[in-house]
């Protein structure tokens, strides 16, 4: 089974790098540059896991597109992983508090990606 990956990170070359990390694996890459296409992108994909920026410019940040998914009972189930520069505790608090899976500050290895994102689909999976 393909797994539906959504990430959504307005830098261009971190985009670039998670694809190249996860092209490896048995996904279905999907990209969007920011909150509200990456909300939209969820939406019409409905993508296992999401990997999601905090700060992104326009109208959504990380937060608000992860709390607007958790809260949707047609989405809810996506599994999303935030990815943030910022990694204290109040950041993490928010990102709970948003309902997200899991937090990977960055700079992240592309191994602690993968497996990050192999947990996630792994405990996902039936059986």
């Amino acid at each position: 089974m393909t797994h539906r990956i959504l990430i959504v990170e307005d830098q261009a070359d971190i985009r670039k790098l998670i694809r190249m990390t996860l092209e490896f694996g048995e996904f279905e890459i999907h990209e969007a540059q920011d909150g509200e296409s990456g909300l939209n992108k969820a939406k019409a994909v409905r993508p296992h896991v999401m990997l999601l920026d905090v700060m992104m410019p326009g109208l959504l940040d990380g937060y608000q597109v992860c709390q607007r998914i958790k809260q949707d009972p047609e989405l809810r189930d996506i599994q999303i992983i935030m990815l943030t520069a910022r990694g204290q505790a109040t950041d993490v608090a928010m990102g709970e508090k948003a309902g997200a899976d899991a937090y990977l500050v960055k700079p992240f290895s592309p191994l602690e990606l993968i497996d990050r994102v192999e947990a996630i689909v792994a405990s996902r999976s039936p059986g």
